[in-house]
């Protein structure tokens, strides 16, 4: 009499085991590093809302992430480092040492550094990566930054970038950059774009209020930028000084933090001679800023660089026409939905801003095209081709050295 049926498990070596991706956050000090954070941390929730069986992916964090983004420490595996990130010495070397130590305790294939640059040091060169560089602008703009980072940048953007197995970009024109400036190999670089989702509705009540608060006139003209003196904001407030004096119902609205060009955009209003119809809010909640969309006429982006451009994205989706400067990753973003002038350009920013106030067909042909361009750009795509670079990664191999 023969027993019961024998249950032979399949061969072990048969199981593919997952890409186990350890992605290192500790460059990412909650609040502090722009536009950066909100690009990375949504690229992770919209990765998380369906990430693929053949992705492990463990976070390397700060203190402070678990408080500022909670859902993602949820939704991943997370190691915290007993530092804040604000001592940039001490950062650099807890990720030259306690973050190698902890990824090949964990048995991490492919370490990410999401910020731009891959600390020095045998230990953690040891563990295969790819590395994101948001934009080039240290090695083509240096003087907008400190010696010390400028030194610094200048070292490290290159040898971060030979040294990872794939670099991702958030732009093709960033990616060509880093083609061009840095002479990584183009099989070796990867666009990983941002995304946006179409904005809720606003009730017209809403915008009404922050009409009100603000003191906007029945047309407006927004540029939510934090003062960098790349940003543009001089060109903008001489373009729309001359805008202002035949049209008192405009308004300028500069909405985004105060940084280290900010005495030089207020003397600048001051001396228009139109400051009367320039509202510089600082950095306002996002509710209100979302109203200001939905008031706005037109969304200016004179910038002078750009790794992205997100406010233009944004203008987009929200059905607000837009005009940008045509340099770095501005005109692949908006397409042929945007105007595109030179930046530093007074008169000719003039002329197209004015085209979009004073003619409806011109306005509403731009925003139309507009929500069809930013349609294009989701979170969901996003995580995607996040996806795809982490696999194109470990395709390759390791690479790099230290």
């Amino acid at each position: 009499m023969s027993g019961p049926p024998t249950v032979v498990a399949p061969p072990e070596e048969n199981q593919v085991r997952p890409l186990r991706v350890g992605v290192n956050l500790l460059w990412l000090v909650p609040g502090v590093v722009g536009g950066s954070e909100e690009y990375t941390t949504r690229l992770l929730r919209g990765l998380a809302q369906d990430l693929p069986p053949d992705l492990h992916l463990t976070l390397f964090v700060l203190s402070s992430f678990a408080d500022a983004h909670p859902d993602l420490v949820a939704a991943y595996p997370t190691v915290t480092a007993a530092i804040d990130g604000h001592r940039k010495a001490r950062r650099v070397g807890v990720e030259a040492t306690w973050l190698a130590r902890e990824a090949r305790r964990r048995n991490i294939d492919l370490l990410h550094h999401a910020g731009g640059v891959i600390a020095p040091g045998p230990a953690v060169a040891r563990v295969p990566a790819v590395l994101t560089i948001h934009d080039l602008q240290p090695l083509s703009m240096p003087e907008n930054f400190s010696p010390v980072k400028r030194r610094w940048m200048a070292t490290m953007l290159p040898r971060s970038a030979q040294r990872a197995v794939a670099v991702f970009t958030p732009s093709q024109s960033t990616s060509a950059s880093v083609v061009e400036r840095l002479g990584v190999a183009p099989g070796r670089v990867h666009t990983v774009p941002h995304g946006i989702e179409p904005p809720a509705p606003i009730d017209p009540a809403r915008v009404a209020a922050v009409r009100d608060r603000y003191q906007l006139g029945e047309q407006v003209i927004l540029y939510p930028a934090i003062t960098y003196p790349h940003k543009g904001h001089i060109t903008l407030i001489r373009a729309f000084t001359r805008l202002a004096r035949s049209r008192p119902d405009v308004t300028l609205v500069l909405a985004g933090g105060a940084g280290p060009f900010e005495a030089e955009v207020v003397a600048a209003i001051r001396a228009s001679g139109v400051g009367h119809q320039v509202r510089k809010t600082g950095r306002i909640p996002e509710a209100d800023l979302a109203a200001i969309y939905a008031a706005s006429t037109v969304v200016a982006v004179p910038s002078e660089f750009e790794g992205f451009g997100a406010p233009a994205l944004e203008a987009m989706a929200a059905g607000v026409p837009v005009v940008v400067s045509n340099t770095t990753s501005l005109p692949w973003v908006v397409g042929d939905a945007g105007l595109k002038v030179r930046p530093g350009d007074v008169g000719h920013w003039a002329s197209e801003l004015a085209r979009v106030l004073d003619q409806p067909a011109a306005h509403d042909t731009l925003a139309a095209a507009g929500r069809v361009r930013a349609a294009q750009f989701t979170w969901d795509r996003a995580a995607a081709s996040l996806a795809t670079g982490y696999r194109l990664a470990a395709s390759m191999g390791e690479t790099g050295s230290s």
